[in-house]
């Protein structure tokens, strides 16, 4: 699938100003990632300007398309109904967005839940890594200043009741969901505006697609209250979801045609006072089968 994101022609200038100079695309792909910008977003920029130098094409003009690989499964919504039920309990709706398509729910989680997930995690903790764009190894990058670690699918039997709660929940198989990732900000932590599905930009990700099909939607449970700050933001949809214990939050990226929606991108604000924690799961559109298997 395409999808169209911003790109300000300053950027612009300042990496065909660079490139003119001499510098090294990757050195100023690692300059933007310096300085805020997704890993992939920096590398899909600088291979746009340079392309268009090289080629005497005409220069991005405020805009970038990113080409990714297009889910094979149509959009999703959830039920339409105001709970679901689950195993072992009822979630609520609490409310829904068009674009992207998103929704907020209570009553996933348990208090005691939450609790034996930090306590879990807690030692196993390092800081959060993404994937290098030039070496496609995992590095780790100031954009995202949290710490994190992966349970692995049905580790335990709490991750697998969780697992299996999330799949009644979303209505997909639990076998399409990625290992549940555990995050935890303190004050001042943050992740930046980016996308979850993957881009094939380098032979990590493309492994990545080629093993466990392309991510298609995201469920973020928030493991606790935070007092301030800490917010999942939607910058080009205007809207901010307050973390608060045992509520979730589920959102796709795109339509039934494999189009992208620039709306899904989402960023995670800076956690003002105390600390946030929340858990992660990536959902793919087949069977994810895990790196190393």
């Amino acid at each position: 699938m395409a999808i169209t994101v911003k790109f300000s022609n300053p950027v612009r200038d300042w990496i065909a100003h660079n490139l003119g100079r001499g510098a090294e695309e990757r050195d100023i792909v690692r300059e933007l990632i310096s300085n805020g910008t997704q890993a992939d977003f920096a590398n899909a920029m600088v291979s746009a300007v340079a392309h268009a130098l090289r080629h005497g094409a005409p220069m991005p003009d405020d805009k970038l398309v990113l080409e990714t690989e297009a889910p094979s499964a149509a959009r999703r919504r959830l039920h339409e109904a105001s709970t679901m039920r689950v195993a072992d309990g009822q979630v609520r709706v609490l409310a829904r967005m068009a674009r992207p398509a998103a929704t907020l729910l209570s009553n996933v989680l348990a208090e005691e839940e939450c609790a034996q997930l930090i306590s879990a995690a807690r030692p196993r903790l390092r800081p959060s890594r993404v994937v290098d764009p030039i070496t496609g190894l995992d590095v780790v990058k100031d954009h995202r200043s949290s710490w994190g670690m992966f349970f692995r699918p049905a580790e335990t039997a709490l991750i697998e009741k969780i697992e299996r709660r999330i799949a009644r929940v979303i209505d997909r198989p639990v076998e399409h969901g990625e290992g549940l990732q555990i995050l935890h900000y303190p004050v001042g932590a943050e992740s930046t505006p980016h996308f979850d599905f993957l881009m094939p930009v380098n032979d990590a990700n493309r492994a990545s697609i080629a093993r466990g099909g392309q991510r298609v939607c995201t469920f973020i449970m928030y493991l606790n209250d935070v007092p301030a700050g800490g917010e999942t933001t939607f910058p080009d949809a205007g809207w901010s979801v307050v973390p608060q214990r045992g509520n979730a939050l589920y959102f796709e990226y795109g339509d039934a045609a494999g189009h992208g929606d620039p709306a899904s991108l989402h960023a995670g604000a800076p956690v003002l006072e105390g600390e946030k924690w929340i858990a992660t799961k990536w959902v793919r559109d087949r069977v994810f089968v895990p790196r190393g298997t």
